[in-house]
């Protein structure tokens, strides 16, 4: 799960400098947004026991909104654009990550291509949502091939920290 939060962290941070917003907040955002679900993983409870606890440490109420909004079933509206963007990322990093752990050369030269591929097979990474991914695309307002490609951009970044550097030839 910690793997997970840092790859969407990374997303998060990549996606504020290109939109010229505040990287730190919306990289803060992606690193907690699942911080409750290792101990609260129902829908009655995350991600409202962590929203509740960050709340009670005084995060200001946009990054609170944005993780709300990543959970469909509270039905907080994704209105600006860091929850379009949490919402956006969550879902295909954790797939970017699943599909760069089957490659030698894990996120070096991955594309959409091949990651759309690995999409239409419903036994690889079963638990994805699919429908989220391209969802999380359209209501972000980028192309979903652009979208795959920059945040497994994001990802490269990070690669270390994830362990996905390639593997040694």
């Amino acid at each position: 799960m910690r793997k997970h939060m840092l790859a969407v962290e990374a997303a998060m941070r990549a996606y504020a400098r290109k939109f010229g917003e505040d990287e730190e907040k919306w990289g803060i955002t992606g690193l907690l947004h699942d911080m409750d679900y290792e101990k609260h993983p129902t829908p009655e409870e995350h991600p409202l026991v962590g929203v509740a606890e960050l709340e009670r440490r005084g995060y200001p109420e946009d990054v609170l909104h944005a993780i709300k909004g990543h959970a469909d079933y509270l039905d907080t509206p994704r209105d600006t654009p860091m929850s379009k963007t949490l919402y956006a990322v969550d879902e295909l990093s954790g797939f970017v990550v699943a599909c760069a752990l089957m490659r030698p050369e894990r996120l070096e030269n991955m594309k959409a291509k091949s990651v759309r591929k690995k999409m239409k097979q419903k036994s690889f990474a079963a638990a994805v949502n699919r429908e989220d991914i391209v969802r999380g695309a359209e209501d972000l307002g980028v192309d979903l091939n652009e979208h795959i490609e920059f945040v497994a951009g994001a990802l490269r970044e990070r690669a270390g920290v994830l362990g996905l550097e390639p593997e040694a030839a």
